[in-house]
């Protein structure tokens, strides 16, 4: 008994070492790894599934034109010079009549079939983007989650910070690697495609096309993704946030409608402007804006880069890093991201108080 009093009195006396609180960065990992977990299917599966049926349409196409081709050779339609046939088709024959113009634009039309097939992941990325911000407030309060989160030590600004990183940082991340991986794929399928017609794909689609280049513009356009999205990103987390029922009808209709009123009343006129502007700067700024290419909505930047485009082989040209943020020198995107920035901040309030089922 007297031994255990001892030991008692001696912890008692020993100095304990103060708890640290966790830091900022390590809570926001958890989070992000919470909302990670939660919408994998969105954010990891979804881009992979986009790329891969499109590389499966690709190869269908594949097929497709060979079947065609051969059935073409053998009813004696398919014949080109006397010496090039589909059947088993010559591409290193092909290509030797072709001069330095036309395999230029060979090589553009390659770089602009490499950068569609990359294209199919990031088309989702909008789509999980949207759906994600406007269930991201709603939905805890809809399953009553919300009440055990906030029973934990984060703040409401470190969960409603988490979600916006997910959406603006981490599900385009994943969305270019995938589109990166589904460009190379499509590569390697067309070299297949080369190699059994007698081509060399190491000159014939590897040399003359950019994908380093391609994926490097893909990669520099997550900054300006995550910038330009906000408008939307905020105004569907604010929807998120409010309603107490039907977030996607709110977060539609109030744009839509509010654009319907300013055409009906021509009240735009008061300030000199179209309608048009409305509808393209509130209305589609508010709603699509989380659409990767959404900000060839700015005239300028629209005209910038058709401008550098008059033939295939000028496509690599225009997508270039400095091209692609140019839009970072527009009004139209520096405005936008602080109103984006103000309808997050109102979301971080409203959910402070916001629990109803």
């Amino acid at each position: 008994m007297n031994t255990s009093v001892d030991a008692m009195a001696m912890d008692a006396e020993r100095p304990r070492t103060p708890r640290v609180a966790p830091h900022a960065t390590h809570k926001l990992k958890l989070l992000l790894r919470r909302e990670f977990w939660e919408h994998k299917g969105g954010f990891f599966w979804a881009p992979i599934w986009a790329g891969g049926i499109s590389l499966v349409m690709l190869l269908m196409a594949m097929v497709v034109a060979e079947v065609a081709g051969r059935r073409a050779v053998s009813e004696g339609r398919m014949q080109i010079d006397g010496d090039i046939h589909v059947n088993g088709l010559d591409l290193s024959a092909l290509t030797s009549h072709m001069d330095a113009e036309a395999m230029r634009n060979w090589a553009g039309g390659l770089d602009i079939a490499m950068f569609s097939w990359a294209m199919w992941p990031m088309v989702v990325l909008g789509f999980v983007v949207f759906f994600y911000c406007l269930g991201s407030l709603y939905d805890e309060r809809k399953d009553r989650s919300v009440l055990f989160w906030k029973s934990l030590p984060v703040s409401d600004r470190d969960t409603v910070l988490s979600k916006l990183a997910s959406a603006v940082l981490v599900a385009p991340v994943l969305a270019v690697a995938a589109a990166i991986v589904t460009m190379f794929c499509f590569l390697v399928m067309i070299s297949a495609f080369a190699l059994l017609h007698g081509a060399n794909p190491l000159t014939l689609v590897w040399g003359l096309g950019s994908p380093l280049k391609i994926a490097a513009c893909l990669i520099a356009l997550i900054p300006v993704y995550a910038v330009w999205s906000l408008p939307t990103v905020g105004w569907l987390m604010l929807c998120s946030a409010w309603s107490k029922s039907k977030p996607f009808l709110w977060a539609l209709l109030v744009p839509v409608f509010s654009g319907i009123v300013v055409s009906w009343f021509g009240l735009m006129n008061v300030f000199n402007l179209d309608t048009g502007w409305f509808w393209r700067n509130i209305v589609a700024r508010g709603l699509v804006s989380v659409f990767p290419g959404s900000w060839y909505m700015n005239d300028s930047v629209r005209e910038h880069a058709s401008s550098h485009i008059n033939n295939p082989g000028d496509f690599v040209n225009a997508i270039q890093i400095g091209k692609s943020w140019a839009i970072f020198g527009t009004a139209e995107l520096w405005i936008g991201a602080a109103v984006g920035a103000a309808m997050i901040y109102a979301a971080i309030r409203l959910r402070r108080w916001r629990d109803e089922g």
